[in-house]
């Protein structure tokens, strides 16, 4: 048989490469899901480089991160996918991998990545064993019907404990010991193995519908370009796509013509088709916001398939409140937060209005990690000064006549004499420790309000426990202490459940006599004057000097509870006076004295935008 009839030989740049179209039963998509830090991109560094997927001068660690941030912080943020050709048995297969988050706050990155595959590498570190993370993302793949790989990743260190850990992954899964590869995804050693056994044990796609001018595929993800419009992250699941065809998303029944078909190499790379069982991307040219959502279905605009299931929509767990510096870039922050929107479906926002801050966006996240990437984003990539409130959750008030409402933000809870009852939001926590630390992850967790259930030995001298928690506890400041009382040995994992009573109260912090809108939060009443006292003290460390003497307030229950004062600056206005007499000098130091007085009665205090970002951080949320 002429190989020409099956691969096609193209030149790029100064390498030759097999531009390869496969049948579904040489394609095989997977993901690589795992605990944060237990060396997902690390695995997929090698994989690509096995494949030869990237020539050896262009890689560079954490290839498939291709954010700034991603690589400043050494955490995956975005799913990637990517394309690989390799052989086995002189047979070519198309690997189709997408790359996943580890940490909580991108769970949702990684259910969208795992309806986009049929298998996944369950990644665990042979040095740390089975984390909390590790349990949630396998309950999402099993979810799924996934067949799933287990490998133990780090086996080239000195800490490694295979044997151990082998113990604790052929108990979770219940697997034999022969189905455990071990790899290192700094050496290389046993990667090869590994996508052998990927090609062997993943399922091969499966087509429903066939022939021509058929197309369903899989929107789980998309971007937005100024050139090319939103460039949408297809699964193929039936038919094929080309350049041209006129196509449709099955929900917003939005019709566009294909300007572009792709895979990622992993940069984009244009073919002339996409087939079933492809992973890729199609330029849309759709600039208009709105039109395009991950879990949507995309055919032919003649010929329209049954849509495709899609994925539930992402819930918000930590709401802040984003307003511009300069009320002139309202205008500019609402088109940032647009593009945004676009490269993160879990990010939502809606316009919003303060007496005293001016016209901003209420703001959704998936937990403080979200809130923190998405704020230092708006601040790089956009160039924008921004004031943004105390993270808060979702609370439900009903008043004193009965109305219920959702109070997103501190700055709308009401006065307490307006209060019938509060409910909050409450979740189920499961935390693995080394059993040592249990003593001290009692009393953390007794501090922060929390239910323990089931305690039980995970192997390995560790523990797991299982933890009913209000959200607010679990936001303040929770994941530091927990790592500070466990030296970093403890994992944890969250699910959102039920809403119950609260009781709880908002704290306002008063400044030169004026409350500041985006420091308020609400507290627990038990809690209420050491955080009015904490916030205080804070704000007195790290608010700048003004011109005028000033008092920092905390007030909750309708009273001051805390109160801090920061002298003004002074300047000697009678330096450049030498001798004359004294009287002199008493007149320009009364004529200062009364200029301060009339300026802190007209003044208004300047606080920088790191100030609110630094209040942000540590106040935790409520």
């Amino acid at each position: 048989m002429d190989i020409t009839q099956n691969f096609g030989i193209i030149k790029q740049e100064d390498s030759w490469k097999i531009n390869f179209m496969a049948d579904l039963k040489h394609i095989r998509n997977f993901s690589i899901i795992a605990h944060i830090d237990h060396g997902k991109s690390t695995l997929a560094d090698r994989m690509l480089e096995i494949t030869h997927t990237i020539e050896t001068r262009k890689m560079r660690d954490q290839v498939l991160d291709s954010m700034e941030l991603e690589r400043e912080r050494g955490i995956t943020i975005k799913m990637q996918p990517v394309r690989m050709e390799h052989t086995m048995d002189g047979q070519k297969y198309i690997l189709n991998l997408i790359d996943t988050p580890g940490h909580i706050d991108f769970s949702y990155e990684v259910s969208r990545a795992l309806k986009a595959v049929e298998g996944s590498i369950l990644l665990v570190d042979s040095t740390q064993g089975v984390q909390a993370q590790t349990l949630t993302t396998l309950a999402m793949a099993r979810e799924g019907g996934l067949k799933i790989i287990p490998v133990l990743s780090k086996i080239d260190s000195p800490l490694s404990r295979v044997d151990e850990i082998k113990e604790e992954v052929m108990l979770l899964l219940g697997c034999e010991e022969s189905e455990i590869l071990l790899v290192s995804g700094r050496t290389g050693e046993g990667v090869e193995d590994l996508l052998r056994e990927v090609i062997k044990k993943v399922p091969a796609p499966v087509e429903t519908f066939a022939g021509d001018n058929v197309l369903r595929a899989l929107v789980f993800d998309f971007k937005y370009s100024n050139h090319k419009g939103v460039i949408v992250f297809v699964r193929i699941l039936d038919g094929q796509v080309r350049k041209g065809d006129s196509l449709m998303f099955a929900i917003s029944n939005e019709k566009f013509s294909s300007l572009e078909v792709g895979t990622f190499s992993p940069e984009e790379t244009p073919r002339d088709v996409l087939s079933s069982g492809d992973t890729g991307y199609i330029v849309t040219g759709i600039k208009k916001p709105g039109i395009a959502s991950v879990g949507d279905t995309i055919t032919m605009a003649k010929n329209p398939l049954m849509p495709l299931s899609g994925y539930m929509k992402a819930m918000p767990v930590v709401w802040a409140s984003v307003f511009p510096e300069d009320a002139d870039d309202f205008a500019e922050l609402k088109a940032s937060l647009g593009k945004l929107k676009l490269s993160d479906s879990a990010f939502s926002y809606e316009e919003e209005s303060s007496g005293s801050l001016g016209r901003g966006f209420r703001c959704g996240f998936l937990g403080m990690l979200h809130l923190e990437i998405i704020t230092e984003r708006l601040k790089r990539e956009f160039n924008l000064e921004l004031v943004i409130t105390t993270p808060s959750i979702t609370y439900e008030v009903t008043n004193k006549h009965g109305k219920k409402e959702k109070v997103y933000s501190p700055y709308f809870f009401p006065d307490d004499g307006e209060i019938e009852v509060v409910h909050e939001p409450w979740v189920d926590v499961k935390i693995i420790s080394p059993s040592p630390y249990i003593g001290a992850i009692m009393q953390l967790l007794f501090d922060h309000e929390g239910e323990v259930g089931e305690t039980d030995n995970f192997g390995d001298n560790r523990s797991s426990v299982s933890v009913k928690m209000p959200l607010r506890e679990l936001m303040r400041n929770f994941f530091d202490d927990l790592k500070s009382v466990s030296s970093g040995y403890a994992s944890i994992s969250y699910e959102l459940r039920e809403m119950r009573e609260a009781n709880v109260t908002r704290l306002d912090i008063i400044v030169a006599d004026e409350a500041v809108p985006a420091f308020s939060r609400v507290v627990s009443k038990k809690r209420v004057e050491e955080e009015a006292e904490k916030a205080v003290e804070k704000l007195h460390t790290i608010l700048p000097r003004q011109m005028f003497s000033m008092k920092i307030q905390g007030k909750a229950l309708g009273r001051i509870i805390s109160s801090r004062s920061i002298s003004g600056m002074k300047k000697d206005v009678t330096q450049h006076m030498y001798g004359g007499d004294i009287t002199r000098k008493m007149k320009l130091r009364e004529k200062q004295k009364k200029g301060k007085k009339k300026m802190k009665e007209r003044g208004r205090v300047n606080i920088p935008q790191d100030v609110f970002l630094k209040m942000m951080r540590s106040g935790g949320v409520e």
